[in-house]
């Protein structure tokens, strides 16, 4: 029962956090139709979780269409690996495969794209979407979450991988469970040990 506990905290944090940007997005379309022509995308790329709370909320209020970007080869389950291999695609500039690509892009005219910060920038594989999907003449709304940091250079990475795109003001988040967690762990066990 503990996890619904934290499913229902994270899920109240996004709605209300969401609220804002829904209703902006929705305001804008209103004003702007051929802002919006097309249907409306949510790509998104999570590792805790909290960017796909965001997402769903964002799916479920808009009507729009889900996609989950996902690398051909999994990520470690284990943070501390998973950190050092998002660290050295990073820093060698390795864009992973990704599992599937979003079927007829061009039906879309405004993408909603969220992902969280690893390693001060945009994860690879938001790299590696920018460049197997052309956005050239679409909306791109991001929505970002991260550990206490800020955007880092994500924003950098989308202006020079979704040339074309008109990038809208992101939506940004902090949602550090995962790491708070981490360190109070490792507190813990520093008192243990001690």
């Amino acid at each position: 029962m503990q996890g619904v506990g934290w499913l229902s905290r994270r899920t109240v944090l996004a709605n209300s956090a969401m609220l804002s940007l829904v209703g902006t997005a929705c305001a804008e379309e209103r004003e702007q139709p051929s802002a919006g022509v097309g249907k409306t995308l949510i790509a998104y790329l999570t590792r805790s979780g909290n960017t796909r709370v965001i997402a769903g909320t964002l799916q479920r209020t808009l009507g729009a269409d889900l996609f989950e970007i996902r690398p051909a080869r999994p990520y470690p389950d284990d943070y501390e690996q998973h950190v050092a291999q998002a660290t050295s695609e990073r820093d060698s500039g390795y864009e992973p495969p990704l599992a599937a690509k979003v079927d007829n892009i061009a039906a879309y005219g405004t993408v909603f794209l969220g992902f969280p910060i690893w390693g001060e920038t945009a994860p690879p594989p938001i790299r590696s979407f920018l460049k197997a999907h052309d956005l050239s003449g679409k909306t791109l709304r991001p929505f970002i979450t991260h550990g206490g940091y800020g955007v880092g250079g994500s924003l950098a990475v989308l202006a020079t991988h979704a040339t074309g795109a008109t990038i809208e003001e992101a939506f940004v988040m902090e949602a550090d469970q995962e790491r708070r967690t981490l360190n109070q762990v490792r507190d813990w066990l520093g008192q243990i040990n001690s």
